[in-house]
This record gives C-alpha cells, sequence and structure tokens, in this order.
C-alpha cells in the first residue's frame, strides 16, 4: 500500500506498438520528499509522510515552520503519508520521484471527485420529473414528488432520494495501469480517467 502525492494534469492519447489509441490521463507524480519518519517504537507503526508542492512561509504556522527549518526542508502544500516496509531505507529529506513506478503496473488512484453544489432529484438521482408539460403543469417538471406517506408512518424514512450536495467525496478507482513514464519531468501516463478536476492532488498507491 505505498505511495506517493501526485497532481492530475489533465487527459490526452497516445498510440500503442499495434497503433491502437489509448485514452490516458497525465499525472506528476511528485517529487515528493520525506517531511517525517513514522516507526513502532514512537508512533506503533511504519510510514512516510510526503510532502508535496511548496508553500510560502507567510501562509504557514510557526511550529510547522520550524519544524522544516529544523530538517533542511522547503514548506510543503501538501503532506499525505503512506505505509512503507522497509523504512530504514529512506531518511529526512530523501526524494521520492515518478520511477517509484514502473510501466504496465497497475495502481490505485485516489482522489476528490468534482463538487457540484446542491442540486436537484433529476441531476443528482437521474428523476424524470413529475407530470407533462401542459395543463398546469410547469411548475412541478423538476419536482421529486412524493416523499412518504400521511397518517401512517406520519414521517420520512432515512435514505429517501432527494436533493442535496452532489459530489467532492473521496473516490478510489483500481487497477489503472501506468502505460508510460517520462521520468525527466515526474510525469506517469494512466489508462482510463482519474477522479478530481484538472490541478488536483491525487494519490497514487502502488497494489
Amino acid at each position: 500500500m505505498s505511495g506517493i502525492i501526485g497532481r492530475k494534469l489533465g487527459m490526452s492519447s497516445i498510440f500503442g506498438p499495434d497503433g491502437q489509441m489509448i485514452p490516458v490521463t497525465v499525472i506528476k507524480a511528485g517529487p515528493c520528499k520525506i517531511v517525517k519518519i513514522k516507526t513502532k517504537e514512537k508512533d506503533g507503526y511504519e510510514a512516510l509522510q510526503f510532502g508535496f508542492d511548496i508553500k510560502k512561509e507567510k501562509n504557514m504556522s510557526k511550529p510547522l515552520l520550524g519544524q522544516y527549518k529544523k530538517n533542511n526542508i522547503e514548506p510543503a502544500a501538501m503532506l499525505k503519508e503512506f505505509p512503507f516496509k522497509n523504512i530504514a531505507d529512506y531518511k529526512i529529506g530523501d526524494e521520492i520521484k515518478a520511477d517509484f513506478f514502473v510501466e504496465g503496473e497497475k495502481i490505485k488512484v485516489r482522489a476528490k471527485g468534482k463538487g457540484k453544489g446542491f442540486q436537484g432529484v433529476m441531476k443528482r438521482h437521474g428523476f424524470g420529473g413529475v407530470g407533462g408539460t401542459t395543463h398546469g403543469q410547469s411548475d412541478r417538471l423538476r419536482a421529486p414528488g412524493s416523499i412518504g406517506s400521511s397518517s401512517d408512518p406520519s414521517r420520512v424514512f432515512k435514505g429517501m432520494r432527494m436533493a442535496g450536495r452532489t459530489g467532492g467525496k473521496n473516490i478510489s478507482v483500481t487497477n489503472l495501469k501506468v502505460v508510460k513514464i517520462l521520468s525527466e519531468e515526474n510525469i506517469i501516463l494512466v489508462n482510463g480517467s482519474v477522479p478530481g478536476s484538472i490541478n488536483s492532488i491525487v494519490e497514487l498507491i502502488k497494489k
């Protein structure tokens, strides 16, 4: 379950050896610097905490900024930790780059999906609407309809599909194939779509 942090740059397509077009998502994978090492003796588990991207010092709290300066590391905009087995092979300040992955391997990508705000039942659940388009029904076209019985049970059951906030939840997609790795640019091309909007942060996890 080890992995690194990346940023979704968008979608494109490349051609395989047989001339077949392959849709890919372009992800900038790292470089991620090791900010903290979690050990069994001190923390109860083994993991590496990575920092991704740079954050301005004026936007950070002084205790956290002091921790970065103590380890001689640039402040990171995003911090995430991943479990690693051989943590003795790493030290604070080491960089993990795109070549952490291998072309052809399957990975899991986790990110926050696009937030769509407050939506009605037709957009959120695919309802067909109520009534026809004539005979005075124009104000009920996108209404949800009845949501419960009258005197019995005199309440709305939990889980009733209604209007509400849509999207903006964590989504994981498994078995995405790493098609190509551009080591110099720290970019990997993943076959298929990845959750989130352009420039959103993603987690790339080895299976």
